[in-house]
């Protein structure tokens, strides 16, 4: 089993601030893995995009990565593309739900656009609300990752480094799209954390949950997961082929 920093736990800081319940938009930008479907299977959407918004040094290293992920695991024959684009959010310090998913429908297009399906990742100057907060997913195609808290969860022995924390919580973030863990639907398999909902209880999964810390100062070392492990993939794989019902999906 690999060893787990404590660092993982500011991967979300709470239920709450990785997967934001408050305030969403209209029903058709849909909650988190409500357009898991979507990704899973190929009849409706055949490919892919991944559209980065990245604000003047804050481009992200992990874009390599999320597309194998994404490959891995979703039915796009017509492939999954990541486009990088820098933006000027034109935005204060800080940021709620509420502000991404204002930004990213305001810099960004409909989720859903004939067979292709659009996901947006915004990497923003500043930091969440809660500060602890790494990563956010606000709706059925949006998230945002925040590179100046994910830099200062790194210890001054760079154990895990800024950039496998990045790595972890982008994939993360992308699970939670995918519906992981129950968000959309219930898994056969009990490898949901009950007491942090939406996550995993195995330290080898990117979608565990540890115990909340915000001192990173007591990280040591370790080394963070940024796989999906056997359990979140049969559940994809559930959902896909149907054996595993799915609900709040926004295009059916």
């Amino acid at each position: 089993m690999r060893a787990i920093s404590l660092t993982l736990i500011i991967i979300c800081a709470s239920f709450s601030g990785c997967i934001a319940e408050d305030g969403f938009l209209p029903e058709e930008r849909g909650i988190p893995g409500g357009l898991a479907l979507a990704c899973l299977q190929s009849d409706q959407f055949t490919s892919l995009k991944v559209h980065v918004l990245y604000e003047d040094g804050y481009q992200p290293i992990a874009d390599d990565l999320l597309k194998t992920r994404l490959v891995e695991s979703c039915d796009k024959p017509d492939g999954v593309e990541i486009v990088m684009k820098k933006v000027d959010f034109n935005h204060g310090e800080t940021w709620d739900a509420d502000d991404v998913r204002s930004k990213r429908w305001s810099l960004g297009d409909d989720a859903m656009n004939g067979d292709v399906l659009n996901w947006y990742f915004l990497f923003p100057a500043g930091k969440y609300s809660d500060s602890s907060v790494l990563g956010v997913a606000v709706d059925a195609s949006t998230v945002a990752l925040f590179k100046d808290s994910i830099e200062e969860s790194e210890n001054l022995i760079r154990r895990p480094s800024a950039e496998e924390i990045e790595r972890a919580v982008t994939i993360h973030e992308a699970g939670h799209l995918l519906g992981l863990v129950n968000l959309v639907y219930q898994s056969p398999v009990d490898h949901e954390d009950p007491d942090h909902p939406g996550h995993s209880s195995n330290s080898e999964s990117v979608m565990y949950w540890a115990i909340e810390s915000a001192e990173v100062s007591n990280v040591l070392s370790g080394s963070l997961p940024d796989e999906f492990d056997s359990d979140d993939k049969a559940d994809m794989s559930g959902m896909a082929d149907g054996s595993i019902e799915v609900t709040s999906q926004v295009w059916r």
